[in-house]
């Protein structure tokens, strides 16, 4: 998990069945467009026209955070997948990058076999549990 792999929304594409698949793996949503499913290259958020031009910035930086695509999305993936993109950029906003990327690693890591969790299949696709 890294810096580079986390999203303007606070997903950590790390932790993301397109960026873990075997087959057609997505470079997640700072990586370019090839292996991406369609609706995450037209995705409203990473292509909003407050962040044109800015290869680093999170939500949390806005003058309109949270917006109105953001609570959705973040109400989306509470109810799915319980995780809170909003939890996300406050830890990262409040504590830093390295505490978040340190949270989501101790969330996120097997104990099993040390893989990854996937966030939208809830088990780690390396070991199955």
């Amino acid at each position: 998990m890294s810096a580079s792999l986390i999203a303007p929304c606070g997903m950590n594409c790390a932790i993301c069945l397109g960026y873990l698949r075997e087959k057609n793996r997505c470079g997640g949503c700072r990586g370019d467009d090839d292996n991406k499913p369609v609706y995450c290259v037209s995705c409203v958020i990473i292509n909003c026209e407050k962040r044109q031009g800015k290869q680093y910035d999170f939500c949390f930086v806005c003058d309109l955070f949270p917006c109105a695509r953001l609570k959705a999305l973040d109400k989306r993936y509470r109810t799915k997948y319980a995780m809170s993109m909003l939890e996300n950029l406050a830890q990262m906003r409040d504590e830093g990058m390295d505490a978040f990327l340190n949270a989501q690693r101790k969330k996120y890591t097997c104990q099993s076999c040390g893989g990854t969790v996937c966030v939208h299949r809830g088990f780690c696709l390396k070991c199955k549990k």
